[in-house]
């Protein structure tokens, strides 16, 4: 049974924050950056919701550290893109040592290996994009402390295969 109140739901962005999830926003030279650190679910999640702010063509380049492969593709519709890659968001999130990077001439949104999201732009837009969503601003984020080379990435070959499925479907070329 659910029980209504007064109060306005709380969104899915503030109910499964850890005590860690925040982001940084700063300018560096040209461009600003902005580094989120939240759990590997919730960067993917929150990634995956940030590509509706892209226009509706975007370059894409995936490399994956197991296996070396790398790939790109230019002027890909954005729907694709989000739906290939909401494909995979549970293995890359369970996972890791895969790197998406989703970007256009003014814009671009980095998943690392270990699943940090960094994003670059010639506008501090994404600033108010991110507190929009609930999302704290902080002076320090704590990165992950257990970075891997590539070869210590364990072994798993249903996100490579996947991963390989995304380039060949989006039909990425090799690089």
């Amino acid at each position: 049974m659910f029980f209504r109140g007064r109060e306005p739901e709380t969104s899915i962005w503030k109910r499964f924050r850890g005590a860690a999830d925040g982001f940084t926003f700063g300018q560096e030279g040209d461009y600003y950056v902005a580094h989120l650190v939240a759990n590997a679910e919730r960067v993917v999640d929150i990634s995956l919701a940030l590509l509706e702010y892209m226009p509706p063509a975007v370059d894409v380049a995936i490399q994956d550290a197991r296996t070396g492969g790398s790939w790109t593709g230019e002027r890909l519709a954005l729907p694709d893109v989000r739906e290939q890659l909401a494909r995979v968001k549970a293995l890359l999130a369970t996972h890791g040592g895969v790197e998406v990077a989703v970007y256009t001439s003014e814009d671009q949104l980095t998943i690392n290996t270990v699943l940090e999201l960094f994003i670059y732009s010639r506008t501090d837009h994404w600033l108010y994009i991110l507190e929009g969503k609930g999302l704290e601003q902080r002076r320090l984020v704590r990165t992950r402390s257990w970075r891997l080379a590539s070869h210590d990435y364990p072994a798993a070959p249903e996100l490579s295969d996947a991963i390989q499925q995304l380039a060949s479907t989006l039909e990425l070329v090799p690089s």
